[in-house]
């Protein structure tokens, strides 16, 4: 099962980019704002079904760990096996804005984390500020939209494999497999690596962090893969930072409604501030120029590593 679960996510990543890059070439947007939408968002439904099945099922520890683990685990081993795979040309990649709002809904998640408890009036804030950066979005994509006539040629240009005439339908049914298929196949790797933990008595929190966090991160793993072997680092980067931010905002904004979410101590200690470390790692490859080289790859795949060491010992 988790054999056939991965295949499911591999199959659906390349489909989700195939469809996101053509939808904005049919529509006139760049293919970065599509990652920070559709995209993100697809790629974070195993995230927001896990949280709220955990809520639901008295066991709010999984659903915090769940969001704070796949977060660290975006930047370092999402983008970092890619990395190893394909040097990721991040330096052309323009994500200096949504980086600062990824950073932005780091440092307020974390604020709002030291009121003990994610209830439904944090929760509210969440999704205000996930709202605001939603419209900052589609504003700046209608923009671009209005200015990209001139450009046009040059966009197809940019854009390695992407079919400009390719019809609607097909384009929807990229998206639609991408987007069924990726939470499907996660649901298949975690449903059964939770199993095997329970067994031996790990704690939710822990199955959050770790297993959880790497199941529900798979669809992300997946589609940033894809991205890199069809040398889109902008689908790749775009992809994580949208994630990171759907996983602070909506997903535990949404969990918040389901009912309240406590908060661990321990996040409050460690984990919180290690995603924010790995948020941080990634300014110098958005604000200085620099590529996501097969070394880079291999230092963030390793503090990845350190890091589930670190919890589980």
């Amino acid at each position: 099962m988790c054999g056939l679960g991965l295949v499911i996510l591999l199959l659906a990543g390349d489909a989700l980019v195939k469809g996101a890059v053509n939808l904005s070439l049919r529509v006139g947007i760049p293919a970065l704002i599509v990652s920070l939408t559709v995209v993100a968002f697809g790629t974070s439904a195993p995230e927001l079904l896990i949280s709220i099945s955990a809520v639901l099922d008295n066991a709010p520890g999984l659903a915090l760990g769940n969001v704070v683990g796949s977060n660290t685990a975006n930047i370092l081993l999402v983008l970092g096996v890619p990395a190893l795979i394909s040097t990721l040309d991040t330096s052309e990649c323009k994500t200096r804005k949504t980086y600062v709002f990824m950073l932005i809904a780091s440092v307020l998640f974390i604020g709002l984390a030291f009121t003990g408890t994610f209830d439904w009036k944090v929760g509210l804030i969440l999704l205000a500020a996930l709202a605001f950066m939603l419209a900052d979005a589609m504003r700046e994509a209608m923009s671009h939209r209005r200015a990209s006539k001139a450009t046009a040629a040059e966009t197809l240009d940019e854009v390695e494999g992407a079919d400009p005439d390719m019809p609607w339908w097909r384009i929807g049914g990229f998206l639609a497999l991408g987007l069924v298929g990726l939470p499907l196949g996660a649901d298949m790797l975690v449903d059964n690596a939770s199993i095997i933990a329970r067994t031996y008595g790990v704690s939710d929190t822990v199955i959050g962090l770790t297993l959880v966090a790497v199941g529900t991160s798979l669809p992300e793993l997946a589609t940033t893969v894809m991205a890199a072997l069809r040398r889109q680092a902008d689908v790749a980067l775009g992809n994580v930072i949208g994630s990171n931010m759907f996983n602070l905002l909506a997903i535990i904004g949404i969990a918040s409604f389901v009912g309240p979410i406590p908060v661990d101590p321990e996040f409050l200690r460690f984990d919180l501030w290690v995603m924010l470390a790995a948020s941080l790692i990634l300014f110098p490859f958005v604000w200085l120029g620099w590529n996501m080289s097969r070394i880079w790859g291999s230092v963030f795949t390793a503090l990845y590593v350190i890091y589930v060491v670190a919890i589980l010992f």
